[in-house]
């Protein structure tokens, strides 16, 4: 069938929206109409190049829209579904049936190499293939093929730019707080970058009871949303050389647990300097490829800190995405005040207004489905 997709031709380009073929679905897959998708940050490294994907590609994995087709042995939704999609996972390995898909043993198979486990390529022009099953959907098209173990159905109450950011950008945040750090109540935690991610991380914070709350944000608008947010000290970086001092500032002993989405090596070292012994550091933000280990391992020998990887929040999706929206109807994670919604064909102008720290999180949004 023919759709419309951004693709993106070469590392760092601009992304052109083209008029493209896609498969049917086969037995296994999902075909849905996209209504809404947000643009993540990891979108974006792949399109630069720093997350290596085959190009021409058709990125975005944050979609949300109505299931139109499904194959033969797909039992999970239904024509007419709403639903948000989120990672790809085997659902059969050690880890997904442990509860921890984000860690399947085949996720970069399944999530990274744009291209179904059999080497074929969903995604056409006449006789160019186009790399696609990003994250299990390459959502940044009017339709999309996904998978019952990255689909969710939603309820009639959530909009689609609000169920969107669910499938990464906020359960990465929210539940790396929630559930990889498991922060407890009245614990502190230090958070950089104040993204949709790092502001999920704030929410996330604030719902499991955290008494203090430390934001790093370049953007003053941005840390005025933290504080609104439920952030009780926001820390500008240009104003601040030493950050691990303005962090002991306020905690004598550091934080107990911080939480990084910049993947910079040398925040993520003065970080490390904040920690208060047995301290925890979740690191989420994405490093440019053979990044070498940051900070002092003496000193994290010392005093019995960990430093450990987070994806997707340790969430498993359907689990966690309803835990998420019941949240967010409770007013406990006000998602509108990050969303700023752009149509579909501006897709350039929103990347460059959220870089620019015009908008925190964009969600674009397709004709109706």
């Amino acid at each position: 069938m023919q759709i419309t997709a951004a693709v993106v031709r070469e590392p760092g380009a601009n992304f052109t929206l083209e008029a493209v073929e896609l498969d049917e679905p086969r037995a296994d897959e999902i075909l849905v109409h996209i209504a809404a998708v947000g643009v993540c940050h990891t979108d974006l490294v792949a399109r630069d190049g720093v997350m290596p994907f085959c190009m021409p590609a058709v990125l975005g994995h944050e979609g949300a829209g109505i299931v139109e087709k499904v194959g033969s042995a797909v039992t999970k939704v239904a024509p007419g579904d709403r639903v948000a999609l989120t990672f790809r996972s085997c659902g059969s390995c050690d880890r997904c049936r442990s509860g921890d898909p984000a860690y399947c043993y085949t996720m970069p198979m399944l999530n990274y190499v744009g291209m179904r486990p059999d080497g074929s390529k969903a995604i056409g022009q006449g006789d160019v293939a186009i790399s696609s099953n990003f994250f299990g959907q390459s959502s940044f098209a009017t339709y999309a093929l996904a998978y019952e173990r990255n689909v969710l159905k939603l309820p009639d109450d959530i909009p689609f730019e609000i169920a969107a950011p669910l499938g990464c950008g906020v359960q990465t945040g929210a539940g790396g707080v929630m559930l990889a750090l498991a922060c407890p109540r009245g614990s502190s935690i230090l958070i950089t970058g104040g993204g949709a991610v790092g502001l999920s991380a704030v929410m996330g914070a604030a719902i499991q009871g955290c008494r203090t709350i430390i934001v790093v944000e370049p953007h003053a608008a941005r840390r005025a949303r933290a504080q609104q947010l439920g952030a009780t000290h926001v820390i500008a970086p240009a104003e601040t050389p030493n950050l691990a001092a303005a962090v002991r500032a306020i905690l004598p002993n550091g934080v107990d647990y911080a939480f990084d989405t910049t993947g910079r090596p040398e925040v993520i070292t003065a970080v490390m300097g904040a920690l208060a012994p047995k301290g925890v550091l979740g690191i989420v933000g994405i490093p440019p490829a053979g990044t070498p280990m940051p900070g002092d391992l003496g000193t994290v020998l010392t005093l019995g800190q960990t430093v450990r990887g987070i994806i997707e929040g340790d969430s498993d999706p359907d689990v966690f995405l309803p835990v998420l929206i019941d949240h967010w109807r409770a007013g406990r994670l006000p998602l509108e005040m990050l969303i700023q919604v752009f149509p579909f064909d501006q897709i350039n102008h929103a990347i460059v207004a959220q870089h620019n720290g015009d908008c925190v999180k964009v969600v674009l949004t397709l004709p109706s489905a």
